[in-house]
């Protein structure tokens, strides 16, 4: 429910509009809508218009929910050693899990093909491969419920009419990028079943960016339906470029916290705010070619990450430094809220060697600061129309 609420308070202080009551029927009305019957016939209109605005922001708002909790749900997969675990990619039947002890037997057998079973879980109980199979299988499970709750209610939108024309091409491009990434997900899971038992930190973080790509439009066009989307002109050109730096650079970030699952490298170095007692560790570069470093040196890819976490706090800190100089109502606290959380959960996670819970809650903290910077710069950019 947390993401839920979360991205409801995002959007719910913008919607108040003026509203006109008849009998048990209520209208929703501009100012100039209200002295004669032809004025009354367009309010009807801008209300229907309203409510099929409303209905589609809500549908978007509640997908990009269940994207978040998708988000949150992959890194626990991934901290619980668990995406190697299904060594089988089925679309249609991979629904349904095993059932029966000789089902689960098979299941088993062929995980104890995979190079992550000799390598690092030889001897495994049947009842420990469960407890790893079920993340992965729920994490599955999930993407397709994504799928169906974004699917069916837009063809029962688009067969109502209720989808404006120019809305098709980015929502049916959502569907597209939704199948993508399911196509992604198993890319990546490849690349761990064969010779190392881990997966690509590159195909992992392509993975991460591509579900935060889906999170970041759904959200969007949900404020979008349900705060407007006619351009204002209310925002200073400098707070305007902070608010689109603030979600370039938290967008960067967590990529790199992609390489940091990626490459192990949150297990290392587990001090702060110095790394070992030193500024500048030594080890940063060690992998020829030199640019491999940045993705492949867990040292460095630690080091870059810190690096990022600064960056990234400076230009929440001036965006809301700037947001209080505007002339409307920013609500750029929010980001600011989210990353004196998300700073407090990186670095516990840190130094507790990214304990499960810790380290999960720091995902789902990089995902609400990303909401954060995008509501404030929608708030930026867009008013009601």
């Amino acid at each position: 429910m947390a993401p839920i609420v979360f991205c409801w308070i995002l959007t719910s202080a913008a919607l108040d509009p003026i509203k006109l009551e008849f009998g048990a029927r209520t209208f929703v009305l501009c100012d100039s809508m209200y002295s004669s019957q032809g004025k009354l016939i367009i309010a009807m209109n801008q209300n229907s218009q309203y409510q099929h605005a409303f209905a589609l922001g809500c549908w978007l708002l509640f997908c990009a929910a269940v994207v978040y909790v998708m988000v949150v749900v992959g890194g626990i997969t991934r901290l619980t050693q668990s995406g190697l675990s299904m060594v089988e990619w089925d679309p249609i039947m991979g629904i349904i899990p095993p059932i029966g002890e000789a089902a689960w037997l098979e299941v088993f057998d062929k995980y104890k093909q995979s190079p992550e079973y000799i390598k690092i879980n030889a001897g495994m109980s049947l009842e420990g491969f469960k407890s790893i199979f079920y993340w992965e299988y729920g994490h599955r499970v999930l993407g397709r419920v994504i799928g169906l709750i974004y699917f069916i209610p837009l063809m029962y939108f688009l067969l109502r009419g209720m989808v404006p024309k120019q809305w098709y091409a980015r929502l049916f491009g959502l569907f597209v990028l939704g199948g993508l990434q399911g196509l992604m997900g198993w890319y990546m899971v490849k690349s761990g079943l064969v010779d190392v038992p881990h997966v690509s930190q590159y195909r992992l973080t392509a993975h991460l960016g591509l579900a935060l790509i889906i999170f970041g439009c759904m959200l969007w066009y949900a404020m979008d339906f349900l705060r407007g989307e006619r351009m204002a002109r209310h925002a200073s050109s400098g707070y305007m470029l902070l608010t689109w730096l603030a979600v370039a650079v938290v967008f960067l970030m967590m990529l790199s916290g992609g390489f940091v699952a990626g490459t192990k490298a949150g297990f290392i170095i587990n001090t702060f705010p110095t790394m070992n007692g030193q500024w500048i560790p030594a080890g940063l570069m060690t992998v020829e070619p030199g640019w491999r470093n940045l993705f492949e040196n867990p040292v460095m890819v630690q080091f870059v990450h810190r690096c990022m976490a600064v960056i990234v706090t400076a230009v929440i800190l001036v965006s809301f430094y700037l947001s209080t100089k505007q002339r409307f109502r920013t609500l750029n606290s929010l980001a600011l809220l989210a990353l004196l959380v998300q700073i407090s959960l990186g670095i516990s996670a840190l130094v507790m060697r990214v304990p499960v819970s810790l380290g999960a809650a720091h995902q789902a903290g990089a995902v609400a600061l990303f909401a954060a910077v995008l509501y404030a710069a929608h708030r930026a950019r867009k008013v009601r129309n």
